[in-house]
């Protein structure tokens, strides 16, 4: 199993000039991957531009984003946006893609949350056609450069829907941030819909976990108050599976590579540029 490390884009305030010096340092670490949270109602940096700033950082690892709320853009600039990203890292960008499901996230005009999973399945044929260089709406078409390919998308969420989006185009699936004996009937979930849907072999799994080691109630206090939206319980909840020692993110390795998952990102509760290498000496 893979082991890719998260962004701290979403910690609140996050100091955004520690973002491309977090990439180079996991680059130089081993990792696989460097990972991305998507929110916009909240005080970090957009997925796109940590995204962006982790390519320029870096020349090897992937980039990933677990997952972006797709449905908050107009299709076709997003199409663009991700063309231009996966461009410049040298094709090494993988999309999560997710519907979205707090309201507050969705700020553009004519982009609420009715009607997001509709836009959703839409706008996946407008990325298709707009990497492809065809026509979309109105005969035109936001111009990409030549060489732009078809990014590799992976989908999270529990709903049907969202499993036959993974099922039909996608190259697999994203669990949530929580501990793996809650995510593992959603790993299962996701193999059966791919079987279901006739394709062969097994969907890409990918697990992702929260890990805090230099300031462990900071990490936690970070934690829940991203997930402060859900409520006392569900952000306690979230905040209380944070990895806090070494032993801790051991065994979440441990847990996720049994339960068949191909990579687990950890991802960073604090800026601290540390993190990466504490992380290091415990996974590698």
């Amino acid at each position: 199993m893979k082991i890719g490390l998260g962004l701290p884009n979403q910690v609140r305030n996050v100091r955004p000039d520690t973002i491309s010096l977090w990439a180079a340092k996991a680059e130089e670490a081993g990792f696989s991957t460097l990972g991305t949270v998507g929110r916009y109602a909240y005080p970090g940096v957009s997925d796109t531009v940590t995204l962006a700033a982790a390519a320029g950082a870096t020349s090897t690892i992937g980039l990933f984003s677990h997952v972006m709320l797709a449905p908050v853009w107009p299709g076709e600039l997003l199409a663009k946006e991700l063309a231009g990203i996966d461009g410049v890292s040298g094709h090494r960008l993988t999309l999560g893609l997710g519907i979205g499901g707090r309201p507050d996230d969705f700020v553009v005009d004519g982009y609420g949350m009715s009607g997001r999973g509709k836009r959703f399945d839409r706008d996946l044929e407008i990325y298709r056609s707009v990497w492809n260089g065809d026509p979309v709406g109105g005969g035109v078409n936001p111009a990409v450069p030549t060489g732009t390919r078809q990014i590799p998308l992976l989908f999270g969420g529990f709903s049907p829907a969202a499993l036959g989006r993974m099922a039909r185009i996608g190259e697999g699936y994203v669990g949530a941030s929580m501990p793996a004996s809650m995510v593992a009937p959603s790993f299962e979930a996701a193999r059966a819909a791919w079987t279901e849907a006739g394709r062969p072999g097994q969907p890409r799994i990918v697990a992702i976990g929260y890990f805090a080691l230099g300031a462990e109630d900071q990490g936690r206090a970070n934690v829940k108050d991203y997930y402060s939206f859900l409520g006392e319980e569900m952000s306690n909840g979230s905040a209380a599976g944070v990895s806090g020692s070494p032993e801790a993110v051991r065994e979440a390795v441990k847990e996720y590579e049994d339960l068949g998952a191909d990579e687990f990102i950890l991802i960073g509760t604090t800026d601290d540029i540390d993190e990466v290498s504490r992380a290091a000496e415990i996974v590698f």
